[in-house]
């Protein structure tokens, strides 16, 4: 059976477009981090990689569960793996506060979004 008839259709829900775009973003983010981590922090390019690297391809990978239900759970323990990285390279403390942020303005616009088209 088809899931296009649930709630709207995984192609028209607000709130996956609006969580797949932060996590997108994120991955593009995270891989940046690499070269910083490795030029101006000093952290191993073995590590950086593995870390920095394994998290953008997480993300993307995240951005795809999206259509399942606990999708949106695995994309916010990624905010807190991603703020973690901050241990890593500083200024990840503060990009991984914006885009939690953004993961959470994401779920309340897109949940809005997605009530209005209900009605």
């Amino acid at each position: 059976m088809s899931r296009a008839g649930e709630r709207g259709g995984a192609g028209a829900n607000p709130v996956r477009r609006l969580l797949a775009t932060v996590l997108t973003c994120e991955a593009v983010v995270i891989a940046l981090a690499i070269p910083v981590a490795v030029a101006v922090q000093k952290v191993d390019g073995a590590l950086a990689g593995a870390v920095c690297g394994g998290l953008a391809v997480v993300c993307l990978l995240a951005a795809g569960l999206l259509r399942f239900p606990w999708g949106v759970t695995v994309g916010t323990v990624l905010q807190v793996a991603i703020f973690a990285t901050g241990l890593m390279v500083p200024t990840m403390f503060f990009l991984g506060v914006l885009f939690g942020a953004l993961w959470g303005t994401a779920i309340w616009m897109g949940r809005k979004a997605e009530n209005a088209q209900a009605r």
